[in-house]
């Protein structure tokens, strides 16, 4: 169950530090009164009329100020403009659970810090740190908050003030005294990441028993091993198992029969499961079904399932039709540690090729419990003695089992996990503090399904591929010892002396940057890190870049970043440079530089730059280690040389586009109405204003483009820009109420009726069917009303912003409701009759709305003539201030405009409305994103990073990820090869690059391909033809240098920079059979 009390409010919590930097003076206080301002932006006076932060009282007087947001959007207590895209993955209900939850993290090595650090960004309510210990120089291996100088400092003393910087809202206290039972009872959640088995099993007991339960979470990171042992109590009710919107289909017939036989139509493919319950509405005829009870649906198919009810008596479908799935909440029954340790149940499996791996590991683990506390320390690295007796113990273990026992306890890997076990790496915690964050969050909020009860994973096949002499094993009293301790000195040289390349410093690159720095990568005399990244930091980035502060807002990311990375370690050689990447700075990133770096990681957010920089690795034979997160989602992807196929091998399906017609005339959903509003809202106040300022700044040189166009596109764009200067000109901001209000009526009232007239309820297709039928839906006009207010949020939205193209003041009355509707009362709206000619655009397949005409030139010519009259009436230096979207500025009116526009065009259609948070999700495209995933997809990627920088590693060895942290789910498995050619007695792939040095004759060239059997035909380069053998003339260039018929006949330009150019030449072998052949480069210097 959810917790039921905010825990700690009117006490500080134990012997507690407690502070908050954006107040300092209010460092001492309890809890409950630190929580930050902002959140508390409403309270109630002793009459119960609230209050707002400026202290005016609400009442239900006109006269008070309209408030400008979308309907349903009355939500002060989350900063949307920071959380937005972690919204986008939990909601606003998951968030006020979380900013509710007091949380003890207990054991602050590297683990310890991650899991910190990512429940700060998510915005818990509090954070307890809790350490008895004091900061070792190995620890430097894998916590980011730690320096030299932190040294002997109390753990977490020496944590709380870089934490405490990742976010303000958040009350950060300390704990350096043994904990006692009683003080859990303070937290909603306690994650204990470096505690013995006995004490987790009493502390445990006492949060199973509690009322209500605290949820416990023990995790350990033992060198490249690692568990997570969850419980959330006796009875956990799951909300949202997985996260998902609800799947929807819309209902093309529905059959008397028992069971009911359901068809949807074929829009799209339905998602939904046997054994699903599904709710229907909108149902006309048989409107037995719209009574909101949940059905049972069976045989699912891609666009039908049968309904476990019998509808013979029920009334005739007619038409029309919502099904949609219903979530059901799920109650988990946890076991304590005590109890699940001998009866661990189904473990989550992670690696399929390791399903025997889980149980050896519970075990490891206990043994190691056992070692640690009759010995008093870790297995010493390299020692063989210490391996043996850990061996022993778990094979001591192991026997007391009884028929539960293993078969093979795996000497050989018990040793690998003794070796290394004192060790923290780096990104081990980075991928198990992404996991254990979202743990919490889940026993916070009972959002996404919990991780139940045990999971266990190691990283053995990052080891070096040699074996390791015990010698190199031996501390060398630096920061990168506890690394050393698992993977020798040898790599450790390695990796610093490594030329790493990362694109990207966002969200994944913040956290490679942090890795790679706590690695040691780079960080030698031979090392260098270059980083890229042209975008600037917004306030949005900070809950998941971490790298970043409020203060760095509209600074460039890669610098900001870098300077953050060299201050977790000093021996960082790193470069920040604000360049894209791409063909057009391939002077910037050139092949010198390409040739002399050792791995690529990709911090990037796009495709399109993601196969660019892929294709660069595939020619320059570079690894690249490639990720991308969705939410919860997150997957890796391994491309090694000449071992796996590369990242453009295998794409996604494109994303289905809703037909042009479908958003502009027969929306279905809001995603339709909202698509529009975007596409309304840029052609308003985008691209007519600049279209304005082309034709006034230079009138002769845009009526001649536009006479020389011609077509239907140049007259409508010749129409916006009169219409702007003509009848729609503002000049007051009466006017452009005056404007807002006539749209409104435009958009909302006089095209429905002219859709309508068009096509009436009864019209039928050329086939005799019914126009109107799923997935249309019949619309209504709309009646505008100034008691309505989402027509008044319309009505400001739209008068503000065209106010703002036109550069007019906007007065302060315009807030007021009272004022705003007398000023929406003075315009005169003109009437509206529909016409019988017409034209709207029904076929699916049209990509333009605009029809040509014959006379299109003609009325070209007459529009600049009226064009040339209204210029001459302007102000002097007259000019439009065309509006770019933006979508992260909640002030700027940008998205209550889009929202308005979308809500007003659904309740024309009947679609259910969204809040402006929800409509900016969709018409901003923002992807959802929380610092749970990246944490895990990047420590994932950096394991692998130790096997491309060991460099001896097999295919089998690598390993490629898709991860859902809300099911969870883990899906590990082997990259796959490449595709293999073959030809005589020669193989290649994809990876492969013929080089021919000398600035070889096209002679020269034909002559190397006919020495391996292959005869060439044609030879291009980029889209220009050097030779062909068909063409006679071409002989004549035989004996001319591939690079000069390259300057000559392709124009190319081969600047200083470039020693080659490629070729692609098209070859058969002696049977006249094609031969796809690699590419081949041509040297000339």
């Amino acid at each position: 169950m959810l917790p039921r009390k905010r825990a700690g409010e009117g006490a500080v919590l134990g012997e507690s530090q407690t502070t908050n930097k954006g107040n300092d003076n209010e460092s001492a206080l309890p809890i409950a009164s630190s929580v930050k301002k902002q959140r508390t932006t409403e309270s109630v006076n002793n009459n119960g009329v609230a209050i707002s932060r400026n202290g005016h009282n609400h009442s239900s007087s006109s006269d008070v100020d309209l408030s400008i947001m979308a309907p349903g959007d009355a939500n002060h207590d989350i900063d949307e403009d920071l959380h937005s895209r972690q919204l986008a993955v939990y909601g606003r209900e998951t968030m006020r659970r979380l900013f509710a939850s007091n949380i003890l993290v207990s054991g602050l090595q590297g683990l310890g810090a991650e899991i910190a650090k990512n429940l700060i960004l998510a915005g818990v309510k509090s954070v307890t740190l809790h350490d008895e210990g004091v900061v070792e120089l190995w620890d430097l291996s894998s916590n980011f908050v730690f320096t030299e100088s932190d040294v002997g400092k109390n753990r977490a003393l020496a944590s709380v003030q870089k934490l405490q910087e990742l976010n303000n809202a958040v009350v950060i206290s300390t704990l350096t005294a043994p904990l006692s039972k009683e003080q859990l009872s303070n937290f909603q959640a306690v994650v204990f990441a470096d505690i013995s088995l006995q004490t987790a099993i009493e502390f445990n007991d006492y949060c199973h028993s509690h009322q209500p339960p605290i949820s416990f979470i023990k995790a350990e990171v033992r060198g490249l091993f690692g568990s997570v042992f969850c419980d959330f109590g006796p009875e956990f009710t799951v909300y949202d198992v997985d996260g998902e919107e609800p799947h929807t289909g819309i209902i093309a017939s529905i059959s008397n029969d028992n069971p009911a036989l359901v068809a949807c139509v074929d829009d799209e493919r339905l998602e939904f499961q046997d054994g699903d319950l599904v709710e229907f509405s909108e149902v006309q005829g048989m409107t037995q079904l719209n009574d909101g009870k949940p059905r049972k649906i069976r045989n699912a198919r891609p666009y039908s399932f049968t309904l476990e009810e019998d509808t013979t008596n029920f009334g005739a479908y007619v038409k029309g039709g919502i099904v949609t799935q219903v979530k059901q909440p799920k109650v988990l029954n946890f076991k304590p540690l005590r109890e699940a340790l001998k009866d661990p149940g189904d473990f989550l499996l992670s690696d399929f090729s390791k399903f025997d791996r889980p149980p050896l590991l519970h075990l490891a683990f206990q043994a190691l419990d056992k070692f640690v506390s009759e010995l008093g320390c870790f297995p010493v690295a390299g020692s063989e003695e210490d391996a043996q007796k850990l061996v022993s113990v778990a094979a001591s273990i192991n026997e007391s089992l009884g028929e539960g026992k293993l078969e093979d306890i795996n000497p050989k890997l018990l040793r690998h996990f003794a070796f290394g076990s004192r060790a923290v790496l780096n990104p081990m915690a980075a991928m198990f503090g992404g996991i254990v964050g979202q743990e919490v969050v889940k026993a916070c909020s009972g959002k996404f399904h919990p991780l139940f009860q045990f999971l266990y994973f190691d990283s053995v096949e990052s080891l070096p591929a040699e074996p390791i002499d015990a010698s190199d094993f031996k501390p060398l009293n630096c920061r990168y010892d506890a690394q050393i301790s698992v993977f020798g000195s040898k790599l450790q040289k390695k990796m610093e002396d490594a030329k790493v390349f990362i694109v990207g410093s966002g969200a994944l690159g913040c956290e490679f940057l942090k890795n790679i720095a706590l690695m040691g990568v780079s960080c030698g005399s031979q090392g260098k890190l270059t980083v890229t990244d042209d975008d600037v930091i917004e306030k949005s980035n900070l809950s998941r870049q971490f790298l970043f502060r409020d203060w760095n807002i509209g600074q460039a990311k890669s610098t900001v970043a870098a300077s953050a990375a060299a201050a977790i370690n000093p021996h960082l050689n790193i470069e920040a440079l604000q360049n894209r990447v791409g063909p057009e700075t391939e002077n910037v990133f050139d092949d010198n530089f390409w040739e002399n770096l050792t791995v690529v990681v990709n911090a990037l957010d796009n495709v399109n730059a993601r196969l660019y920089v892929d294709q660069r690795c595939l020619y320059f034979q570079k690894p690249l280690l490639e990720s991308g997160t969705l939410g919860a989602k997150c997957n890796t992807q391994m491309v090694i040389p000449h071992l796996t196929e590369n990242y453009g091998a295998s794409r996604d399906p494109p994303e289905k586009q809703a037909p042009m017609c479908t958003v502009h005339s027969f929306p279905h959903n809001i995603d339709h109405c909202l698509t529009w509003a975007r596409s309304e809202f840029e052609g308003l106040l985008e691209k007519t204003p600049a279209e304005v300022n082309a034709y006034l700044s230079n009138p002769v040189e845009y009526a001649a483009s536009m006479n020389s166009a011609g077509d239907a596109q140049a007259r409508d764009n010749l129409e916006r820009v009169l219409e702007c200067l003509d009848k729609e000109r503002c000049e007051t901001f009466q006017d452009c109420i005056t404007w807002a209000r006539i749209k409104f009526e435009d958009y909302f009232v006089n095209r429905v009726k002219q859709l309508i007239y068009t096509f009436p309820e009864d019209a039928a297709t050329s086939t005799g069917a019914p126009f109107w039928s799923a997935p249309k839906r019949f619309p209504h006009p709309l009646g505008f009303s100034t008691a309505d207010p989402s027509h008044l949020h319309f009505i400001i939205a739209a008068s503000i912003l065209r106010a703002e193209t036109f550069g007019i003041p906007v007065p302060d009355w315009v807030k007021n409701a009272k004022m705003l509707s007398e000023a929406v009362d003075k315009v005169i709206v003109p009437e509206f009759q529909p016409q019988k000619d017409v034209k709207i655009v029904t076929d699916e397949k049209a990509t333009s709305l605009s029809t040509a005409s014959i006379d299109d030139a003609a009325v070209i010519n007459h529009l600049i003539g009226k064009l040339e009259k209204y210029r001459s009436n302007l102000p002097p230096g007259f000019r439009m201030n065309p509006i770019q979207f933006e979508k992260d500025d909640d002030t700027n009116y940008h998205m209550d405009l889009i929202a308005a526009f979308a809500n007003m065009r659904a309740r024309n259609y009947s679609i259910p409305e969204v809040d402006k948070l929800k409509a900016k999700f969709i018409a901003g495209r923002i992807i959802p994103a929380i610092a749970t995933s990246t944490a895990l997809a990047t420590g994932l990627v950096c394991l692998e990073l130790y096997k491309v920088l060991d460099g001896g590693h097999k295919l089998e060895d690598y390993r490629n990820t898709f991860a859902n942290l809300a099911l969870p789910l883990f899906s590990i498995a082997e990259p796959v090869p490449p595709k293999v050619i073959k030809h005589q007695d020669m193989s290649w792939t994809v990876w492969d690059r013929w080089v021919l040095k000398g600035n070889p004759t096209l002679r020269d060239l034909l002559q190397w391909l006919k020495d391996k059997g292959l005869n060439a035909y044609s030879i291009s380069y980029g889209s220009c033809l050097l030779f062909n053998s068909m063409f006679p003339r071409h002989k004549e260039r035989l004996d001319k240098k591939v690079a000069d018929l390259a300057r000559e006949v392709a124009k190319a330009e081969l600047p200083p920079y470039r020693n080659h150019l490629d070729v692609v030449v098209a070859c058969e072998d002696d049977e006249d059979n094609d031969i796809d052949i690699p590419q081949v480069s041509i040297y000339f210097r």
